[in-house]
């Protein structure tokens, strides 16, 4: 039996459309138009992953997601329109594991889906090369447990984020294109344009920024890439 997703969004075309993408690819799927018909049914039978989308009516996505992790440790990505940088960031500190912004790809939908749900399901087994724990400084990344950390403080990162970063902090000081943390973060099987990297490279130093207003460890060369600067 394919792995259960439960699908959270208020606009019946996403729920429809979706849903048939994923099982498609081998997923059971469940459909919720609102956020208190999706408690009650997660619940009553419990999901291997949330796809939550943030605005709905009767209860919008934070304030399932604030209920849910009272009870649940269930994965959860968020649906967010592109003006919801706040409540991305929000809804990463309460507890989800992604986000993916609307208008979206169901191609890279399913990629992220896929990609958490490895995290989750490698959580406890033996630890191999790539999850070892890595120290720069300051930066310690730990990719079992899929923490990150900045002179102490916790830094709330993404699936694709912490993918990136590990890629650039592995090799301090060498360059990596933006086709090589596209490889990275999202497969070769997966289309994205190469500024996608570039606003993930921007949240990535806000985010430490907002611990360390010093921070400045990842850098641009401008027509090359980006690399991490360990010192």
């Amino acid at each position: 039996m394919g792995q259960s997703i439960a699908l959270v969004d208020d606009d019946r075309n996403i729920l429809t459309s979706v849903s048939m993408a994923l099982e498609s690819e081998g997923f059971q799927v469940r459909t919720f138009a609102d956020g208190d018909e999706a408690l009650r049914g997660l619940t009553a039978r419990p999901a291997d992953l949330v796809v939550l989308d943030i605005k709905m009516p009767r209860m919008d996505g934070m304030e399932m997601l604030g209920k849910l992790r009272q009870n649940s440790a269930v994965p959860v990505i968020f649906l967010t329109s592109k003006d919801d940088e706040i409540d991305e960031m929000l809804g990463l500190r309460m507890g989800a594991d992604d986000y993916i912004t609307k208008p979206f790809s169901q191609r890279l939908l399913i990629e992220r889906i896929r990609a958490v749900l490895r995290r989750r399901d490698s959580a406890g087994k033996p630890t191999s090369a790539a999850d070892k724990v890595l120290a720069r400084g300051e930066l310690i990344l730990d990719p079992a447990r899929h923490l990150c950390s900045w002179k102490g403080n916790e830094i709330g990162l993404t699936v694709t984020e912490f993918l990136i970063l590990q890629a650039l902090a592995v090799r301090p000081g060498h360059v990596k294109s933006r086709d090589q943390l596209i490889d990275v973060s999202y497969g070769e099987a997966v289309y994205v344009e190469d500024r996608t990297i570039d606003s993930h490279i921007k949240r990535l130093r806000r985010k430490f920024k907002e611990s360390d207003p010093q921070f400045g460890h990842i850098e641009t060369l401008y027509g090359l890439g980006y690399r991490y600067k360990d010192s």
